[in-house]
């Protein structure tokens, strides 16, 4: 049954498929366009149909000894006066199997356990695809049995095998920036949030990292250009209080500034032919869902399963791998739209209702209770699909 497996992006979605395809007794190879694996980045949530996937690699125990310990969170005004506080789980929305790590160090967790046994192949792209023959940035053509796009919300292998971008990927009206600026408020393993009419900036400091990060959420800026993202950023926020202008300061020497559209992949198939897509290439749920590292870990987890549990037979196994993943990820896609309205908010009439909602509950004896119950949804989703253990059918047949 031995298949060679050509796969498209190194990131979450990538290297989690890359795992099980080899644990399956398939030949993976995964091409990735940046020069080496990216390190570092935003911090990201592992919960729910994730924790028994990341256990089933053996990585567990490794993934909470590099959680980011964020321990409390805070909202603040423009004066820098915490307005509610709350620990950092409540503040993340996390429960107890949880677990909170930086993207890079999650991907290079996976990648290190993987690295001897896969061909890793940093700086190329793919640039065309001809059933089984794929043409390569750097000018070669190979032949791969299956091809799978992993290469995130504006996935190549995606405009290449199913059509234009414009598509399938739909721009919920909102940016994000992201990019480590120096510690200057000296905080420690915390996360402040400052909130203003249609701007939220977050600043946050994890363990073993001392320097911090700064991410911004706002509304789609009208008449400013973005062709230049780090000057956008600027004008979008030009008029902010609190600390902004000072992280602003930092963002022309950030090596790792990140911008983008908040926006969701929504298609009518995951494959065609022999090219498939899983994680954000197939059904990005956006970040405001908090819910993207998960999808790629289950994702990559799912598509593994089901094409080793139908033998040679590659339709049969994208099929079933669609039909278990769909309705997993359409329910976790809900959450992003809902959520952003919730992070950023349209007025300052909202924004002071807020503030004095959230300023009351972090007073209150239930506040946990009650955080818990707002955050439901979160985890009900996060727990909707059952995740099969591949490998123990496998050893029962």
């Amino acid at each position: 049954m031995t298949k060679t497996v050509l796969i498209s992006g190194a990131g979450i979605a990538g290297v989690s498929l890359a795992f099980w395809l080899r644990r399956h007794g398939f030949t993976p190879t995964v091409v990735e366009r940046a020069p080496a694996l990216r390190d570092g980045g935003y911090k990201v949530d592992i919960r729910g149909a994730a924790i028994p996937v990341v256990q089933r690699m053996g990585l567990l125990d490794r993934v909470r000894e590099l959680r980011t310990d964020v321990r409390s969170g805070a909202v603040v005004d423009r004066t820098g006066r915490r307005v509610a506080s709350m620990n950092g789980d409540s503040f993340g929305a996390r429960e107890d199997d949880d677990a909170e790590i930086l993207r890079g160090d999650l991907n290079r967790l996976i990648f290190e356990s993987t690295r001897d046994e896969i061909d890793y192949r940093f700086g190329d792209s793919v640039t065309a695809i001809n059933g089984t023959e794929v043409t390569f940035a750097g000018g070669r053509t190979e032949s791969f049995d299956l091809i799978v796009g992993a290469d995130g919300v504006h996935s190549r292998t995606r405009a290449l095998a199913f059509g234009p971008e414009r598509e399938y990927v739909r721009d919920l009206g909102y940016r994000v920036a992201i990019y480590t600026v120096p510690n200057h408020l000296g905080i420690d393993r915390e996360e402040l949030t400052y909130v203003s009419p249609g701007r939220t900036t977050l600043v946050y400091s994890t363990a073993r990292d001392t320097g911090a990060k700064a991410m911004f959420l706002f509304t789609a800026p009208e008449g400013i250009d973005e062709s230049d993202p780090r000057r956008a950023l600027r004008e979008a926020y030009a008029d902010q209080g609190w600390e902004v202008p000072r992280l602003l300061e930092a963002v022309d020497a950030a090596p790792d500034f990140y911008y983008d559209t908040l926006s969701q992949v929504h298609m009518d198939s995951w494959s065609t032919g022999n090219v498939a897509l899983v994680g954000d290439a197939a059904h990005c749920a956006a970040p405001s869902s908090g819910q993207g590292t998960s999808l790629g870990l289950v994702g990559g987890y799912v598509l593994a399963g089901e094409l080793a549990a139908a033998g040679g037979d590659h339709g049969a196994g994208f099929a079933a791998y669609e039909r278990r993943m769909r309705p997993f990820a359409e329910r976790n896609q809900k959450l992003g739209p809902a959520n952003i309205k919730r992070m950023v908010l349209g007025s300052k009439g909202q924004v002071r209702t807020s503030m004095t909602m959230l300023s009351v509950m972090s007073k209150l004896p239930g506040r946990d209770r009650l955080m818990a119950a707002m955050m439901a949804p979160l985890h009900k989703a996060a727990n909707a699909i059952d995740v099969p253990d591949y490998e123990e059918t496998r050893r029962a047949a």
